[in-house]
């Protein structure tokens, strides 16, 4: 059987934490260790992984005490601190979700079948008063996709060793420079991609992703989600975060060039290839009514 070595993220999650684990330990036609990386925490969360940790021999919790501030901060300790050598696979888990019994094994399928390299894919978002949603994730991928969005939530992530080998020793010799990074499944996603990695997502929702006041970042879905999303677009913010991430992983897709480039004839050209950097055809349409706005503030700028 597969071995695969599932890294998790909690901070203050003594609420949903133990059902997550769970979850976890019910995977079918695998064999896992869990390692977990907690935050520092205002509850009893440390308290609750640890009685959990002393009944069972595959659940390893990282030295305690430092303070992340964010759940990518937290992911790029575990990426950086494990040692998952000695695995096949390097799952991504939150503290919050419920995992069917088959999502491990099905996402491997999925990657062995595809001749890929990483899997990610579609959930069913659930809130507290029993309202169910599928978050769909699964949109053609595009040629420039990974510089600008995940390929899904990272806790669908499923990496083949090789690939997160790469990602770790990346991270360990830009150490200096990760708080620049915003997102560790987009950065994921966008390291693999642009170094000839495969990528595969899935149509099949393999869990249940849990909506609360508390989630980072949760499913991202309805009127006022996609306002914010937009304000963050529309305000170059996010294109701000794009070229960062680019100079971390060393890309320079014709893109990256064009937004570094940021001339009115530059972002002009970038308008062309909206339809190649989102998969959606919805968020492409927002990628370009914000490329055009920041190409007219350019012009009225005099660059």
């Amino acid at each position: 059987m597969r071995r695969v070595c599932v890294l998790l993220a909690a901070y203050n999650g003594q609420k949903w934490i133990k059902e997550q684990i769970e979850s976890i330990l019910i995977q079918k036609d695998v064999i896992l260790d869990i390692y977990i990386s907690l935050d520092v925490s205002s509850d009893n969360t440390l308290e609750l992984i640890e009685n959990i940790s002393n009944e069972l021999s595959n659940l390893y919790i990282l030295p305690y005490g430092e303070k992340y501030g964010s759940a990518g901060r937290n992911f790029f300790r575990l990426l950086m601190d494990v040692d998952f050598s000695n695995y096949d696979y390097v799952s991504f888990s939150d503290q919050d979700d419920i995992w069917l019994e088959n999502k491990l094994i099905s996402s491997i399928k999925n990657i062995e079948n595809s001749y890929a390299d990483a899997y990610s894919g579609n959930v069913i978002a659930f809130w507290s008063g029993g309202t169910k949603k599928l978050i769909k994730k699964d949109h053609p991928q595009k040629e420039f996709d990974y510089l600008f969005e995940s390929a899904g939530p990272g806790c669908t992530f499923v990496l083949k060793k090789k690939l997160a080998l790469h990602i770790k020793n990346d991270l360990i010799s830009n150490k200096d420079d990760i708080e620049q990074l915003w997102l560790h499944d987009w950065y994921c996603y966008s390291h693999a991609r642009s170094n000839g990695y495969k990528w595969v997502i899935g149509n099949q929702p393999l869990m249940l992703y849990r909506q609360h006041e508390l989630n980072q970042v949760g499913a991202n879905s309805g009127m006022r989600a996609m306002l914010n999303r937009a304000k963050v677009v529309l305000s170059g913010e996010a294109f701000d975060k794009v070229i960062i991430q680019s100079n971390f992983i060393g890309q320079k897709e014709i893109p990256i060039q064009l937004l570094k480039k940021n001339t009115f004839s530059s972002l002009l050209h970038l308008l062309l290839l909206s339809m190649k950097c989102r998969r959606s055809n919805k968020e492409a349409v927002m990628f370009f009514i914000a490329v055009t706005l920041l190409s007219f503030k350019r012009l009225l700028g005099g660059a």
